[in-house]
Formats: C-alpha cells, sequence, structure tokens
C-alpha cells in the first residue's frame, strides 16, 4: 500500500518540549471569612396594578446607522431571454434604489402606537399585570414617544423612521420590555428576583478548577488567585482591589458561575461581570465591578446588571448591591475611594 512520510522537525537536543504549567485555583479554608455569597436569578416577577415607570438614567439608547441598513443601493435586474431564462448578455440596467419612497410611507407616531400595542399586550399575557389595557395603553404610549424623541440617536443619512425596520424595531421593543418597571414610587410593588430552583445561593466556596493562564496571587479573596483574561487590564484592577482600605473580600468571576441575564436579538444571554467585591462597611454591602473597553452592549448589559442589582435589593436577605463601570484602569480606584464609608 503507498504511503507518504511526512516531514518533521526534530529537537536537536533530543529533550522532550517542556510541560505546559498549570494551576489550581481553589477556595482556601484558611480564608472561609471571606466567603461571598450570591443570589442566582434567572428572571424578574412583576406585580403591576395601576403604574408603570422607566428610570430613564439607565436606560441604553439604540444607535440608527447606516451600516446596519444602508439607505440607498444599486441593483441590476437579469436580462432573460424568449424561453425565460437567464440571457448570456449578462445584468440588465442598474437602478438606484433608496429608502426614501418607503420613509415618506411612515410616520414616527404610528411606530409609538404600534409599540405601545406590543408593550401592552406582552404585560397583560405575561407578566401579572391587572392593569385594564386602555388603562395600560396610554402609559405606554407615553414612554414610547418619550424614548424614540430623547433615547434613539440618528447618524445622517439615517432616519428616525428607520425604527419601522429590523433590526431596529426589535431592538426597541427589546430595551423597552426590559427597562420597564412596576412604579414602586407611587406605591407598587418593586419587581423582584426570580431564582433557580434546581440550585441555591452561589458561593466563593464552590470554585475549584484548573487554567494554564496566569494567575496573580492576592489576599483579600477565599480564592488563592485571580485569573487574567487580560495581559494588564484586570491585572491592575486586581492590584487596586486586593489593596484598597475600602474592600474587605473581593472575587474574580472565573469558575464561580455568577451571571445576570439580559435579553438581546431576541434571545436571552448570560452576562457574566468580572468582579464582586463586599465594602468595608458595617452592613452587607456589594459592589459589581465591569473593567471594560469598547463593547458594543456595553449599555445593554450596564443596564441589566443594574436591574439584577435593584430587584436583588427589593427583596432583601442577600445585602445590598450596586453595579459600576470601569472604562480605564484609573477608574478603578476612583471608584473604590468613593465607596468608603463617609464618602
Amino acid at each position: 500500500m503507498p504511503f507518504e512520510v511526512v516531514p518533521f522537525k526534530a529537537n536537536p537536543d533530543g529533550a522532550p518540549p517542556p510541560p505546559v504549567k498549570r494551576f489550581h485555583i481553589h477556595a482556601l479554608a484558611e480564608r472561609a471569612h471571606l466567603e461571598i455569597r450570591f443570589p442566582r436569578v434567572e428572571g424578574y416577577t412583576q406585580a403591576v396594578r395601576n403604574r408603570v415607570s422607566v428610570d430613564w438614567r439607565s436606560i441604553p439608547a439604540v444607535l440608527i446607522k447606516p451600516d446596519q441598513i444602508p439607505p440607498e443601493v444599486q441593483v441590476k435586474g437579469l436580462n432573460l431571454n424568449n424561453r425565460g431564462r437567464p440571457s448570456l448578455l449578462g445584468p440588465g440596467r442598474e437602478d438606484q434604489v433608496s429608502l426614501n419612497e418607503r420613509r415618506s410611507q411612515l410616520r414616527v407616531q404610528e411606530l409609538v402606537f404600534d409599540v405601545a400595542r406590543t408593550l401592552t399586550r406582552d404585560f397583560i399575557q405575561q407578566r401579572g399585570c391587572e392593569v385594564p389595557a386602555p388603562v395600560l395603553f396610554p402609559q405606554m404610549a407615553a414612554i414610547v414617544d418619550r424614548y424614540v424623541r430623547s433615547e434613539v440617536a440618528v447618524q445622517p443619512p439615517g432616519d428616525l423612521r428607520d425604527l419601522h425596520f429590523a433590526p431596529y424595531y426589535g431592538w426597541l421593543v427589546e430595551v423597552l420590555l426590559e427597562s420597564i418597571r412596576p412604579d414602586a414610587a407611587n406605591g407598587e410593588a418593586p419587581e423582584i428576583p426570580r431564582l433557580e430552583m434546581s440550585r441555591g445561593p452561589g458561593s466563593t466556596r464552590e470554585v475549584d478548577f484548573w487554567t494554564t493562564r496566569d494567575v496573580r496571587e492576592v489576599h483579600k479573596s477565599h480564592v488563592n488567585c485571580v485569573v487574567a483574561d487580560t495581559r494588564k487590564w484586570e491585572q491592575q484592577a486586581a492590584y487596586f482591589i486586593d489593596t484598597h482600605p475600602a474592600v474587605r473580600a473581593f472575587v474574580k468571576n472565573a469558575g464561580l458561575g455568577f451571571a445576570v441575564p439580559y435579553l438581546h436579538n431576541g434571545q436571552m444571554h448570560d452576562y457574566q461581570p468580572d468582579f464582586i467585591l463586599r465594602l468595608e462597611t458595617a452592613g452587607e454591602r456589594y459592589l459589581i465591578l465591569e473593567t471594560k473597553g469598547h463593547d458594543p452592549l456595553a449599555e445593554v448589559k450596564q443596564a441589566a446588571a443594574q436591574r439584577w442589582c435593584a430587584a436583588v435589593n427589593a427583596q432583601a436577605g442577600y445585602g445590598h448591591w450596586e453595579f459600576r463601570l470601569a472604562r480605564q484602569a484609573g477608574d478603578v480606584r476612583t471608584i473604590l475611594d468613593a465607596a468608603r464609608p463617609g464618602v
């Protein structure tokens, strides 16, 4: 039977390659006092009786960009012969196709009513809403109208009426579905988390895995080392956290299983922030810290984390939680300075 000899480069020293170094990441029994526990949230429960509201300070924006839906394209049709088959002469005449004709038939107010109707139907059917549709719809319409006119950014030659088209329409509905809450300021019961039934709360004591990534030993963590996902960013953040007087304990979210649910493009996803910190305060206070550079979904994830914190705080039993986003290494120290008691 014929065969081929595959050449390879032999090691001139005759020695085998060095083994890959692996690190055991695990919780240390002697640091049990630094344990951090967290609820496993898989969704949220609402019970709207009269009014809904939106936290306009944290709602993510929708950006209309020409690269999502080109406002103009050039097309060529096929030349067909007398038998109805493509001709050998090639494509036909070149035409300029624009969205302007379709846009001229659309109205922003039509979009507002359509989205408000969709939101009203969703809340009544799926969210335990007791408000009659004639009472809920005007509230939804007012929220949609304000969002469309003040929270949607348009890059020319885009147009606000492009919200009628995919993917913008879907994003608009998703953002509002995830942002509308019972109006707790006017007597409504606040939104609370729906916890996993199959598992109890998560804990740093469950961390136990091996890795070949770079690690850094730390002192204020129940877990022996921090696993770095970046070359410098997270190492610097871990150093600031581990040495800052405002921090009692912390953990890197690696092998921990801490996740925040969020909706995007019609599917649920898990957002995994970088760190959980327990602050050096009299009460049980936690800080979820994300060290993030460029991320097109940064606002969506930030809003999801703030929703998670608000719901967990409303239920009580797990301390008080906050979320902070650090876009530069120096922001970590600034955030921790502001978290010190009395600041």
